[in-house]
């Protein structure tokens, strides 16, 4: 990757839009500044289609390759002459109301559908993607008329090449034909990113939701009981943070299966990923190595066990992907994760909060980083650096900060954001809410906690001065 710069910040955290950040004219002022401030990639989330049920997650969706629809944008629907009447005035919202807005974006695509708004474009958009589209209409259709998961569904609708009844197949076209307007808005935006300069980079999830199209339809390529039920399910050990480890309750891949057919599912999903994308953040990469699976129906994390995982041979069945993909090797690492991340010579995540702990030889401690890494000064998972020097640090780790970075003056989030700027890794991401000085109120997610979380909202534009303060240490740290 290129030295230089990123801001994370996720489409619904815009301004503008409606009750959601989406891909409006927000998010191309907001590609004006990280050129303004000479910037040289964007970080957002997974854009995929999130569920209320879980929050609105977007490592919770029901798929990893549809967009969400509660980020379309009524405006430029209209500028593309895809509406069949003017978009409405939205009341503000300072908060992400997701539901909200694709109940009322809803029916505005369900009038452009009805009208057969774009039909000749969006014909040929559902045969260029139809290995995955027609998977993903038939998924929400019947979640619409069933609910979800899949599991509780009659016996012949977990079957995923059931034929639906007209009425069904008719809703599962409108969902395609919505897929239709958001990758439509998603290129457009991607082409003017681009054209700045400037490069984005998205996020795949290790695993998708039970509740997925990805699941429904792959059922063989995950550990599943044969109503579907997992066998087992993914999360981490116990460990100094968390006595009984992490559940995520997602399935866990059948890795045999995935070899057996030479990993085509898993490679087909990241090279659509990266047509949309100018690099891929890899989630919770350790699991490539070896990963814990916890039995179905186990209340904690406690009683899982190591299983190997795919390895080099899944990557080498992708091999020019290589050169744009990012580990995200944070957690418990073991020494053959590191090799893993070695030979195939793809860069790894330092955290800046990480690193006060005491020990010289700490990984994130910039003094032990290398070039080939993408350095934060906290993740989407992260507390906002003020919030967490506020909240979360020790009286010991704030002076072990404060001497490592020789005082700090002008704020903490600012101290962070220069010490970051001046390590040697290739790349320096600062998430929005520290470049604005935000504390935890501003916080993304919190893990562990199933509710509040995925709804930060900027207030407003960000302010010139910030691009003007970015762009000063990026040119003096060689951004």
């Amino acid at each position: 990757m290129l030295r230089g710069f990123g801001v994370l910040l996720h489409i619904s955290s815009l301004p503008g839009g409606c009750l959601v950040g989406d891909l409006g004219p927000s998010a191309y002022r907001f590609a004006d500044f990280l050129s303004e401030a000479e910037a040289t990639y964007w970080q957002i989330l997974p854009l995929s289609h999130t569920l209320p049920e879980y929050d609105d997650s977007p490592y919770s969706a029901a798929s990893l390759l549809a967009g969400n629809p509660a980020l379309v944008s009524l405006e430029k629907m209209a500028q593309l002459g895809l509406a069949k009447r003017a978009p409405p005035s939205c009341p503000p919202a300072e908060r992400a109301r997701f539901a909200e807005a694709w109940e009322l974006k809803r029916r505005y695509l369900e009038e452009a559908f009805e009208g057969r708004l774009g039909w000749r474009d969006y014909e040929e958009f559902a045969a260029r993607n139809s290995w995955w589209l027609e998977p993903y209409g038939r998924y929400m259709a019947l979640r619409e008329a069933f609910g979800g998961p899949w599991t509780a569904w009659p016996a012949w609708a977990r079957r995923p090449n059931a034929d639906l009844p007209p009425r069904l197949e008719r809703r599962a076209d409108f969902y395609r034909y919505v897929q239709f307007h958001f990758w439509l808005q998603w290129e457009e935006l991607k082409r003017y990113v681009n054209s700045l300069g400037v490069f984005i980079i998205g996020d795949l999830p290790i695993y998708p939701a039970l509740d997925s199209a990805d699941v429904w339809e792959g059922q063989r390529y995950f550990k599943l009981a044969p109503d579907g039920a997992p066998l087992y399910v993914s999360g981490v050990p116990p460990d100094y943070y968390s006595p009984t480890g992490q559940l995520w309750g997602t399935p866990v891949y059948n890795w045999a299966e995935l070899r057996r057919d030479r990993y085509v599912w898993w490679t087909r999903r990241l090279t659509r990923l990266l047509s949309i994308f100018d690099y891929i953040r890899l989630d919770h990469f350790r699991g490539y190595a070896a990963y814990w699976e916890v039995p179905y129906g186990e209340p904690t994390a406690v009683r899982g066990r190591w299983a190997p995982g795919p390895g080099e041979e899944l990557f080498r069945a992708a091999e020019d992907a290589l050169p744009r993909l990012i580990a995200e090797d944070l957690g418990f690492i073991t020494p053959d994760v590191v090799e893993l991340r070695y030979r195939l010579g793809i860069p790894g995540m330092r955290v800046l909060q990480f690193a006060w702990d005491g020990n010289p030889a700490n990984e994130h401690k910039p003094h032990n980083y290398e070039r080939n890494l993408v350095a934060y000064t906290g993740t989407h998972d992260n507390n906002t650096t003020l919030g967490w020097w506020r909240e979360e640090t020790t009286p010991r780790s704030r002076r072990e900060a404060l001497a490592y970075m020789g005082g700090c003056r002008g704020g903490v989030s600012w101290c962070f954001i220069r010490l970051l700027f001046s390590t040697v890794a290739d790349v320096a991401v600062v998430p929005m809410q520290d470049a604005l000085g935000l504390g935890s109120e501003a916080r993304m997610n919190k893990p562990g906690t199933a509710r509040g979380n995925w709804k930060w909202r900027m207030a407003g534009d960000p302010p010139r001065a910030v691009a003007a303060r970015l762009r000063r240490l990026a040119r003096i740290y060689g951004r």
